[in-house]
């Protein structure tokens, strides 16, 4: 569980962040659950959107998280849930600060903001100490340093991703480079794709976290043999769970229950 120490460590360090774009503000709106009618039963079900944050690409994450979804319906019998997944990190800030989710996995970052559009913290992912930035290059591309990296691009997943995007900007802040004039920010919308940029030469260096690389290496074992992980940030708190103020305390009970 987050400590009120914990997450005031957190914000201390985001405050040092200043060359990184905050969230685009959006209108702030309640949750409102939809119903869904059961054939076996006259009544009406509540159904409860489960939002996962793009720490892998839609049909992934639907991989990994849906089984999840799958276990809370077959356990919870007065509510159903539904896992959505966002195609972006844009689109899911946008669902997460209006109020769409009941039940929700930000980064660290997105975590703290929903305090702010009506969400409360109830549990987060474990590992802390595999929450960190994995700055990957190609073994044949002669960068050795930090400061190699001026003049050429670095891809991200997204402005906001935490640990593959914030926290290498810093690493690359505190060892010699301006991040807004040395090098090209691309933000290429996953994590696969920043992993992709890098293995096509079309960047010199691409950040990502060890969660999504473990996986391409798994998955593509040839391209992930001509990368290599260069550099690797200080850990930070992993990803946090949230639920909407709005969703009854028994069914967030029994979800946190099944969950952790």
């Amino acid at each position: 569980m987050f400590t009120i120490r914990n997450i005031l460590k957190l914000w201390a360090w985001l405050t040092i962040i200043l060359f990184v774009s905050a969230c685009d503000k959006t209108e702030d709106s309640a949750y409102q659950p939809t119903y869904s009618s059961s054939s076996e039963n006259t009544s009406t079900i509540t159904e409860y959107v489960v939002g996962i944050h793009p720490l892998h690409n839609p049909q992934k994450l639907m991989e990994l998280y849906g089984p999840i979804v799958d276990y809370m319906n077959s356990h919870i019998s007065e509510a159903h849930f539904k896992l959505e997944a966002s195609r972006n990190y844009e689109e899911f800030e946008k669902k997460l600060y209006a109020g769409n989710f009941a039940f929700a996995m930000p980064n660290p970052y997105q975590t703290l903001q929903s305090l702010k559009y009506g969400y409360h913290i109830f549990g987060k992912m474990g590992d802390d100490a595999g929450f960190r930035g994995t700055i990957l290059v190609r073994k044949d591309s002669g960068i050795q340093k930090v400061t190699d990296l001026k003049g050429k691009a670095v891809s991200y997943p997204a402005e906001t991703a935490l640990a593959a995007t914030m926290m290498p900007q810093y690493y690359f802040y505190t060892h010699g480079l301006d991040v807004n004039r040395d090098i090209e920010n691309r933000y290429v919308g996953s994590q696969e794709s920043s992993i992709m940029n890098v293995f096509r030469g079309h960047v010199a260096a691409g950040a990502t976290w060890p969660v999504p690389w473990e996986g391409f290496k798994i998955e593509h074992p040839d391209m992930a043999s001509e990368l290599e992980v260069k550099w690797e940030t200080e850990p930070l708190l992993n990803n946090g769970w949230v639920v909407h103020k709005d969703i009854p305390a028994p069914i967030t009970d029994k979800f946190s229950q099944l969950l952790f």
